[in-house]
């Protein structure tokens, strides 16, 4: 299977399965002389570690991390880093039914599609379980941007019709919600609006909002490797998005010229800066040295509990129950992936702009 590899200077490979001894990530292109240890990438991996609310699948894993290679005596060594996480808590035999048809809203028909055959434990490699190792080696590019003076603040900033109020907003109350959203009230609104959606066997989608602080001007490049289309890409790739939008997004095709354009003004200290931010942080694929805005469409989860037409693989219409354990949204998970995505994209934009200009290559 190709496809399982993303970056050009800091470049990672996924691997493993969702009902598989484990899953995990090889990194190539860390720089030597990085401060890791296994603690650096836990806290990542912990944010999005199942069965710590009613909100997400009761599937206990310990998503407890190894660094296998690239690290020594606490610093990588500029060698493929590779990074493990054991599967523990597989129960197969929840899966065991669907092999015989296609649950809706999953990979299961095209897989078949484009392999003749599937993983149906769980979904295989289109499982979100997948997300382990992006979310691992975002931890690395994300402790490599810090020492950069780049910060990321990503939260959940709607979850069904329920959205965040931006006079309550409040980035502390992020990691006291189970909900990872900015708004005590809007939480508990959220919270409520999936109890029902629980007791009718439903799902719910939500939107995830990134801002990125402290990218400098002058990243990115202003064709086929834009800034802003790889962030695109890159947060594409994870299962459940089906929506990007930088900065204002649809928004902008409602506004005029004079309305979206954003001004640029001194800066008071020398430099640049811009009276708005429309644009989102990213001007013809290049970062302008303004917080770079975006947010990601999350869908629904599809398995749920609630009967659903589909076929079977003699193609004869069928009437399905999904059983197993199983997010009733997949939104508040992901918001670390989506963090851990957009810190991946930002560094290798990094890494392949030292080649932009001689004197920055000297």
């Amino acid at each position: 299977m190709a496809g399982s590899t993303i970056g050009n200077q800091f470049k990672i490979t996924t691997w493993g399965e969702s009902h598989g001894a484990g899953v995990g990530v090889v990194i190539d292109g860390c720089p030597a002389g990085l401060s890791l240890v296994e603690e650096d990438i836990q806290r990542y991996l912990n944010r999005r570690k199942p069965g710590q609310s009613a909100y997400s699948t009761p599937r206990q894993e310990s998503d407890t991390v190894r660094i296998l290679s690239g690290v020594f005596e606490g610093k990588t060594t500029g060698t493929p880093i590779s990074l493990m996480v054991a599967n523990e808590q597989q129960r197969s035999k929840d899966y065991s039914e669907i092999a015989s048809y296609y649950r809706p809203g999953h990979a299961d028909y095209t897989f078949d599609a484009k392999y003749g055959f599937r993983d149906y434990r769980g979904g295989g490699r289109s499982s979100g379980r997948e997300t382990i190792g992006r979310v691992a080696a975002g931890a690395v590019a994300a402790k490599l941007l810090s020492g950069l003076g780049i910060s990321f603040l990503t939260y959940c900033e709607s979850i069904g019709p329920v959205s965040v109020d931006m006079d309550r907003f409040d980035p502390e109350e992020i990691n006291r919600n189970p909900l990872y959203m900015p708004d005590k009230t809007a939480a508990a609104e959220a919270a409520a609006y999936l109890d029902e959606c629980k007791s009718n066997c439903n799902s719910s989608g939500g939107v995830i909002a990134c801002r990125i602080t402290g990218v400098p001007a002058g990243i990115g490049d202003p064709v086929f490797e834009k800034l802003d289309a790889n962030l695109a890409k890159a947060i594409f790739s994870i299962g459940a998005v089906k929506g990007f939008e930088l900065g204002d997004g649809f928004a902008a095709a409602r506004a005029t010229g004079l309305s979206n354009n954003d001004s640029f003004i001194p800066d008071g200290q020398g430099g640049i800066a811009k009276k708005t931010n429309h644009a989102g942080g990213i001007l013809g694929g290049i970062s302008d040295g303004s917080p770079i805005f975006f947010r990601a469409a999350v869908k629904p989860t599809p398995s749920i509990a609630a009967e659903q037409d589909t076929v079977n693989k003699n193609g004869e219409a069928v009437r399905v129950s999904i059983k197993g354990r199983h997010d009733p949204i997949i939104a508040p998970r992901a918001v670390v992936v989506v963090e851990a995505m957009a810190a991946i994209t930002v560094l290798d934009a990094m890494l392949t702009n030292l080649g932009a200009v001689t004197e920055d290559l000297k």
